[in-house]
C-alpha cells in the first residue's frame, strides 16, 4: 500500500510538472494574455461589462484571421447586444418574443470585427479583424477590446456567476485558459486626472501557448554558413515534417491542397495561387526541410574589434504572408550589438542582467511584410556585434545562435556536430591573433621597402 502511494505520488508530480511545461516559455517566462472583465453598470436582468484582451507577450502576437474567445456560462444567460465584435452563432433565442438577443448559446464563440465597420459599432481598440499585436514589438496594437450587455443574469456582485471554460484560439490552436479569478475592481482616471473611478466588479483570466498544442512539428528551421568554411549547413531533413504533404506540379503529381509544388513549376505562377483557404491548408514549395519559414545565420565578415552576421528569413507559403513578424535569437554576443540594418532591434531581458536574447523585426511600411513564397518572399538584415576578448571565437560554433524563434514559435536548429568549422590549418581565430597577424604582416612591408 505504501508503494502504490508513493507511485501514485510521483505521477501526480509528474503531471503536474509536465502541464507547467508544457505552457512554459524560458525566453519570456512571464508572458500571457490576460482576459479582464470589467462590469460597468447592472442592467434590469444582468450587467454591462468591457472585455480587454493584453497580450502581454513580447514577440508572440495573434495574426490574421484574428482571435476566437469562447466560454460557457455558469446558468442560463444570454448576449443581449456586443460593440466591437461579435458572436459567431445566434443559437436557439425562440423562446423570447419580445426583442432577441444577439446571442442565446451556453457556449458563445466571439470574434473581433473587421476595420471599416461603422463608428455605432465600434468601440476603442477594437475592429482589427482580431490581430494583436506582440507587446515587445507594439505595446498600443497588443489590446483588444469590446463591449457586452448580458441577459439573465445576477445584477449584484453576490449573484453574478462568473463564465468558465475560457477558450482561446489565436488563430489555431496552442492556448490554454485558466479559470476566471474575481480580482479587485479595475480603477479609472477622468480625462484632466481629477478624478478615479472603478468598475463595479472585475475577473481576469490568464491564457497561456504551448507550441506542442499548437502543432505536432516544427514551423520554421535553421540553416547555417560562414566565410571560413564553404560548407553550407541546411535545415535538417523533414524538420517540420515530410508526411503531410504531396508533391503538386510534378511528374505524375497529384493535387492536394496541403501539399507541395515545385518553385519552377507552372503551378507556382498560375493566378490565385497565393489565395488563402477557409481552412487555413498550407501550400508549401517543396524542399528537403518542408518548412513553411526558414531562417539562415551566416558568419559574414571578422574585424579586429568587431564581427558581422548576416540574418535572411525566407517564406515557403504561398497562401501565407507574416504581417509584424517577430525573429528572437539567443547569442552570448548579443550583450555587445552596436548596430542592426534594414530590421529593428530589441534586447529581451527575461532574467535580469543576462542578456543574451534578442528580437529583430520589420521596419514599418519597409519590410515588416514578409511576403508569401516567391521572388519577393523574403528578408534579410545584418548585425554588427562588438567582440569581448574575454569569450569571443569562431570555434566550435561558437558564432551561431542557440536558439531561434519566429513568430514566437521555435524553430529547428541543426544538429550541433555540423556547424561549420575552422579549417584544420587555420589557427584558432581570436582578437590577439588577429593582431599578431597584422604585426607580422606589416613588419614583412617594412623589411621589402
Amino acid at each position: 500500500m505504501e508503494e502504490l502511494r508513493k507511485s501514485m505520488l510521483v505521477a501526480l508530480i509528474l503531471a503536474v510538472t509536465c502541464s507547467v511545461a508544457v505552457a512554459y516559455d524560458p525566453l519570456d517566462p512571464t508572458g500571457n494574455i490576460t482576459i479582464k472583465w470589467d462590469i460597468q453598470s447592472w442592467t434590469p436582468d444582468g450587467y454591462v461589462a468591457m472585455v480587454a484582451m493584453n497580450n502581454y507577450q513580447q514577440y508572440r502576437q495573434i495574426m490574421a484571421p484574428g482571435w476566437t474567445l469562447g466560454w460557457s456560462w455558469a446558468k442560463k444567460e444570454v448576449i443581449w447586444s456586443i460593440v466591437g465584435a461579435q458572436a459567431t452563432e445566434q443559437g436557439d433565442c425562440s423562446k423570447f418574443k419580445g426583442g432577441i438577443p444577439h446571442c442565446c448559446k451556453h457556449t458563445p464563440s466571439v470574434v473581433d470585427l473587421l476595420p471599416g465597420v461603422p463608428y455605432n459599432q465600434q468601440i476603442a481598440n477594437c475592429c482589427r479583424g482580431g490581430v494583436i499585436s506582440a507587446y515587445g514589438q507594439d505595446p498600443a496594437g497588443s489590446l483588444s477590446a469590446f463591449q457586452v450587455s448580458v441577459g439573465l443574469a445576477g445584477t449584484t456582485n453576490k449573484t453574478v456567476k462568473l463564465p468558465k471554460n475560457f477558450t482561446l484560439m489565436g488563430p489555431g490552436l496552442g492556448y490554454t485558459c485558466g479559470p476566471a479569478t474575481i480580482v479587485p475592481s479595475t480603477v479609472y482616471w477622468s480625462a484632466d486626472h481629477r478624478r478615479k473611478t472603478q468598475a463595479l466588479m472585475t475577473w481576469t483570466v490568464t491564457c497561456t501557448y504551448s507550441q506542442q498544442l499548437a502543432s505536432r512539428y516544427p514551423t520554421c528551421c535553421v540553416s547555417f554558413s560562414s566565410f571560413y568554411n564553404s560548407t553550407i549547413v541546411p535545415c535538417a531533413k523533414c524538420a517540420c515534417g515530410c508526411g503531410a504533404h504531396k508533391r503538386m506540379g510534378g511528374r505524375g503529381g497529384k493535387s492536394h491542397s496541403d501539399g507541395c509544388i515545385m518553385g519552377d513549376s507552372k503551378r507556382a505562377l498560375t493566378p490565385g495561387v497565393n489565395t488563402p483557404k477557409k481552412d487555413g491548408a498550407q501550400l508549401l514549395q517543396c524542399t528537403n526541410h518542408m518548412c513553411p519559414i526558414r531562417v539562415h545565420w551566416h558568419v559574414k565578415l571578422n574585424y579586429k574589434d568587431y564581427w558581422r552576421a548576416k540574418i535572411a528569413v525566407t517564406n515557403f507559403n504561398y497562401r501565407m504572408n507574416y504581417t509584424q513578424w517577430t525573429l528572437v535569437a539567443q547569442h552570448p554576443n548579443l550583450n555587445n550589438v552596436t548596430e542592426v540594418f534594414s530590421f529593428q532591434y530589441k534586447p529581451l531581458l527575461p532574467y535580469g542582467n543576462i542578456n543574451d536574447t534578442g528580437m529583430f523585426y520589420g521596419l514599418k511600411l519597409y519590410n515588416d511584410l514578409l511576403m508569401e513564397a516567391g521572388p519577393f518572399g523574403n528578408v534579410q538584415s545584418e548585425v554588427l556585434m562588438r567582440k569581448d576578448d574575454r569569450t569571443f571565437t569562431f570555434s566550435q560554433g561558437w558564432a551561431f545562435p542557440r536558439k531561434i524563434y519566429f513568430n514566437g514559435d521555435e524553430c529547428k536548429m541543426p544538429p550541433p556536430d555540423s556547424y561549420p568549422y575552422l579549417p584544420n590549418s587555420a589557427p584558432l581565430v581570436t582578437p590577439r591573433s588577429v593582431i599578431t597577424a597584422a604585426s607580422a604582416c606589416l613588419l614583412v612591408l617594412l623589411l621589402v621597402a
